[in-house]
């Protein structure tokens, strides 16, 4: 049973900082795209942050560039996020996602495995 597990969610004050962590289980994520995500209650879930299989290429919102760095260690199938300088309008809940690449690992494609989140808080 293919399975993602996120850790390192809490709450903070902004300007503070979090590690977010996604394990997967069953299976490889050598070939995926990785990801994270946030929603916030009545928002739609945006795309963060995403990440090609070999960790080459990266890809941040708008919002969190220079902020949060993404990364990947795919001998622990283990995809990271760091998230520095936070910001009140970063809370939400944080979830991992992945999907097989296809031409880049953009949001623009279904991510289709996703893990049950972690909740970050950013107090002003």
């Amino acid at each position: 049973q293919v399975q993602l597990v996120e850790s390192g969610g809490g709450s903070v004050q902004a300007g503070g900082s979090l590690r977010l962590s996604c394990v997967a289980s069953g299976y490889s994520i050598g070939s995926k795209c990785m990801g994270w995500f946030r929603q916030a209650p009545g928002k739609e879930r945006e795309g963060v942050a995403t990440i090609s299989p070999g960790g080459s290429r990266t890809y941040y919102a708008d919002s969190v560039k220079g902020r949060f760095t993404i990364s990947r260690d795919n001998a622990k199938n283990t995809v990271y996020l760091q998230m520095n300088s936070l910001k009140p309008e970063d809370t939400g809940m944080y979830y991992c996602a992945a999907r097989t690449y296809y031409r880049s690992c953009s949001v623009s494609f279904e991510y289709d495995t996703w893990g049950q989140g972690t909740q970050v808080t950013v107090s002003s």
